[in-house]
């Protein structure tokens, strides 16, 4: 059993910032987290799913959306089980649902389709 539990959503002024973090717990990721690629998602009212970030196992490659480059950094703490997304000069468009995913493997992914684990998502509502 795995589980992805996401936190540090809310409600924040354009222009600010928040840190996502997502704890992974379960047996297969006590033991395996650190082979494990992880992503951060989103997706707001009436619209799919979207890649936001993918962080491959070492953490050294980190692979961003156009729409967050440079705002937003994903990062993880393999001793910890956990992942980060800091996400800075926040505006109204970044509004959505967060999800945390996970896979086994190599490298980054952008897809929905590669990540067999999801959290069950932290909202994040960018408003004034």
């Amino acid at each position: 059993q795995v589980q992805l539990v996401e936190s540090g959503g809310g409600l924040v002024q354009p222009g600010g910032s928040l840190r996502l973090s997502c704890a992974a717990s379960g047996r297969t990721f006590s033991i395996y987290f650190a082979s494990y690629r992880m992503g951060w998602f989103r997706q707001a009212p009436g619209k799919e799913r979207e890649f936001v970030a993918s962080i491959m196992w070492s953490g050294v490659t980190t692979y961003q959306a156009d729409s967050v480059k440079g705002r937003f950094t994903i990062y993880r703490d393999n001793a910890k089980n956990m992942v980060y997304l800091q996400m800075t000069s926040l505006n109204p468009e970044d509004t959505a649902v967060y999800y945390c995913a996970a896979a086994q493997g190599p490298g980054v992914s952008r897809s929905t389709a590669d990540y067999p684990y999801w959290g069950q998502g932290t909202q994040v509502t960018v408003s004034s």
